[in-house]
């Protein structure tokens, strides 16, 4: 199978699902559908050619064969195994994209917290569908936004109504069931946050089996005024996983969001995180850790488009390159004419362990406003011989010193989780792949 052909391929597989649609080939949703396979048809995949991807080369991917429609026998059974120790809240499963009720626990009430599956929401709401969708999306130039998009059935809609604080966090648990064949999934949620309102949410996702998998998820936030949102992504998936996952955020007024991204495994990884800041007073904050080892390639692509002044953003994001792993940051931010008083500042740092690893960074600043502060940069170099020599004698082994140091650099941005048991989970995890591996 060929990049062009898997186009095909889908490009049919979607008249098969339009002509499936019923009277929903009716709805305002489905035009959004329309457009935007017409749009993956005009941009097809992209190549190292293009900019955006110049680092991340997708064809490994589009040449796999992939089942888009895989039934999965997961059970209770696999889930108790897959379990995070001390994890409550509101927690969600997706099996191959799709939502499971029977495996998910809802414990917030309905007056905080309105959950419905995609496909129930574009029939019982779609006005409000149709408002929030796309409201920050990438898909006039992100072909795999745009392929979501044409898709967009399986996922979960969320709507907190003004003035609720959600007390019990949303966790998202995506599982790629990889264990028959080569499985691929194309989650679309949508998250709308009221005026007031306060909510933590987290999208964990885990794969099982030695077969392929590929997930091309989209989710996306619209954050009314004086809304506070504290957002998680957690990676760890096998080294026959692709991700291709893009976050979108659109921010009112006085609204606060925060996003913690960590990657710990993962074949191929491509994380976009795409915040327009379209009101006063806003804040954002984007945090990022990423650990790749053996030959694992991650990506991580972020954009914050000030849109009006008197508005923040703060992004830190860190990584750790083992043996023969590549990472890649391209971080963006626009000011516009109107945004004065804007502050916005980047950092990119990254400790290569590996003579053998590869770092790519481009941090970029557009500024059309003069009254701002403003400030990106990024280092990449080795772990400090003068802190492993003085660690080395005082009878810590050289391995062990290297490993706390790795550590204490990771360790700021862990502290950014608020929910303790999947912080708890992290260290964990993070702990023995920079000790063991």
């Amino acid at each position: 199978m060929n990049n062009t052909n898997l186009k095909e391929q889908l490009l049919a597989d979607f008249q098969q699902f339009e002509g499936k649609l019923n009277g929903q080939a009716q709805t305002p949703f489905h035009q959004v559908r329309q457009q935007a396979i017409q749009t993956f048809n005009e941009l097809g995949f992209p190549t190292i050619k293009h900019e955006e991807w110049k680092y991340s080369n997708v064809k490994n991917l589009v040449n796999q064969g992939f089942e888009f429609n895989a039934v999965s026998s997961f059970s209770q059974e696999d889930v108790n195994q897959l379990d995070i120790p001390n994890l409550e809240g509101n927690i969600l499963y997706f099996i191959n994209g799709v939502y499971n009720a029977e495996l998910s626990v809802v414990v917030s009430p309905e007056s905080e917290l309105q959950i419905l599956s995609l496909a129930d929401a574009i029939k019982q709401q779609p006005e409000l569908v149709a408002q929030n969708i796309n409201k920050n999306s990438d898909i006039e130039v992100n072909a795999f936004t745009a392929l979501n998009t044409a898709f967009a059935q399986h996922g979960i809609f969320i709507h907190v109504p003004a003035g609720k604080v959600v007390e019990q966090p949303v966790i998202l648990r995506f599982i790629s069931d990889a264990r028959q064949a080569n499985v691929a999934s194309q989650p679309r949620n949508l998250i709308v946050i009221g005026k007031r309102a306060e909510v933590q949410v987290a999208e964990a996702f885990r794969s099982l089996g030695d077969n392929q998998c590929f997930t091309n998820a989209v989710t996306e936030f619209v954050v009314a005024e004086e809304a506070n949102v504290h957002y998680y992504k957690i990676q760890n998936e096998s080294d026959n996983a692709y991700h291709i996952g893009t976050t979108s955020v659109y921010q009112e007024g006085k609204s606060v969001f925060t996003a913690n991204t960590v990657t710990a495994n993962g074949g191929f990884v491509r994380n976009n995180l795409n915040i327009k800041i379209d009101g006063e007073y806003a804040e954002a904050n984007m945090f990022g850790l990423y650990i790749p080892n053996g030959k694992q390639h991650i990506d991580n692509h972020t954009a914050v488009d000030h849109a009006k002044p008197n508005s923040n953003s703060n992004e830190l994001y860190k990584g750790i390159l083992k043996d023969k792993s590549t990472g890649v940051f391209n971080g963006k931010i626009f000011v516009r004419e109107d945004a004065q008083k804007t502050n916005a500042f980047q950092s990119c740092k990254n400790v290569l362990v590996s003579a053998d690893a590869t770092m790519n960074t481009k941090p970029q600043l557009e500024i059309w406003a003069d009254d701002v502060k403003c400030s990106h940069g990024t280092t990449t170099g080795q772990l400090n011989t003068d802190a492993l020599f003085y660690m080395q004698a005082r009878g810590i082994s050289k391995e062990a010193a290297r490993s706390l140091l790795m550590l204490a650099f990771a360790q700021d941005v862990i502290d950014k989780m608020e929910i303790p048991a999947i912080k708890a989970y992290l260290e964990e995890l993070i702990v023995g792949k920079i000790y063991n591996s």
